[in-house]
């Protein structure tokens, strides 16, 4: 027996106005109760076999979050983030793992609401909005990736300076022996 709930007007309102609607028309963010949520995983199911032959393949939907009594906060991705539709049906297992390609994109997990213990919240407007906004905020002030490659290069660039440093320190340490992390290397100049 599951506990089918549905988000309020109210709450798909709040959701809409924080994160506006995507290229279909439908909101960005969307409040969905756990037990709702179903998705699709293939794979050998055990099955009631009076004959005992091995589980067969199949594709089911079921539960998609382990939190089945709670609000979940997913925001929609476009199709595109899944790859192409032949590279989902032709090139790997997604199809066979995940179900069809989401032609229309997919919502996915952002937030589930929950006290500090675990227990249950109810949601409002006011928390739903608070929610897709803060997610909004943080997309927005989110590292570039350029800035993040740049932080990588200058890492590396200052590590390879330091082992420059230390190799350059000791003129005979090409010459004798020496370890990293326990296992012993020689060197020699050839």
């Amino acid at each position: 027996m599951r506990e089918l709930h549905e988000p309020t007007q109210s709450v798909v309102d709040s959701l809409t106005r924080a994160g506006g609607l995507n290229r279909f028309g439908e909101p960005n963010y969307r409040a969905v109760w756990g037990w709702n949520r179903l998705t699709f995983i293939g794979g050998k199911w055990e099955q009631d076999n009076a004959d005992g032959k091995p589980a067969e393949y199949a594709l089911r939907r079921v539960p998609k979050y382990p939190q089945l009594n709670r609000w979940h906060i997913e925001k929609w991705c476009p199709p595109e983030m899944y790859g192409s539709p032949w590279t989902w049906c032709n090139g790997s297992t997604m199809e066979r793992e995940l179900g069809p390609y989401p032609e229309r994109g997919e919502y996915e997990h952002c937030f589930t609401l929950d006290g500090p213990r675990g227990e249950f919240i109810q949601l409002t407007p006011t928390v739903a909005e608070y929610i897709a906004r803060a997610i909004e905020r943080s997309r927005a002030t989110k590292p570039k990736k350029h800035t993040l490659y740049s932080r990588e290069a200058r890492k590396d660039k200052e590590y390879l300076d330091w082992a420059d440093m230390v190799m350059d320190d000791n003129a005979t340490w090409a010459y004798t022996p020496h370890s990293y992390g326990g296992i012993k290397h020689e060197h020699s100049n050839t």
